[in-house]
């Protein structure tokens, strides 16, 4: 498994864990106490965690419009969780091509989530990234988030 994908799962799972601590209490130090992540896997979950807290409101804005009969409360943390990561690097990480954020976080759903929640990300992902105006096979060079 590469060190980008042990990081989304990464950021996930502490996505996760702060939902159930709280904004002001939940302490990062202590997940990765008990998670062990080699540096690299930390910094890019840590990088993709800071993302999605920092824009939670714009990205479940985004989210919430293609849910079809659906809530963000309604879904299960690990999809809703998945959910958020992908569309972060949708938007606001330009070295990841939207189609292998996409991929990835099918993936992740395949191996964290429910039995249909692959599917589920995927026709997720699959709505939003008609709105995208960025190449969806490419990084975009030069650009930062």
């Amino acid at each position: 498994m590469s060190k980008r994908r042990e990081g989304r799962e990464t950021a996930v799972q502490l996505l996760f864990s702060s939902e159930f601590a709280g904004k002001d209490e939940h302490d990062v130090e202590s997940f990765f106490q008990l998670h062990s992540a080699d540096k690299a896997v930390r910094r890019h979950a840590e990088e993709l965690y800071s993302g999605v807290t920092e824009r939670r409101e714009e990205i479940d804005g985004m989210i919430v419009p293609v849910l079809e009969n659906f809530s963000m409360d309604r879904l299960s943390g690990t999809d809703r969780n998945i959910l958020r990561v992908a569309v972060y690097e949708m938007h606001h990480c330009p070295e990841v091509p939207p189609i292998v954020a996409i991929n990835e976080a099918v993936e992740i759903a395949k191996r964290f989530g429910g039995i249909d929640s692959g599917r589920f990300v995927n026709g997720v992902l699959d709505k939003l990234k008609q709105g995208l105006t960025r190449p969806l096979r490419e990084a975009v060079p030069g650009q930062t988030a």
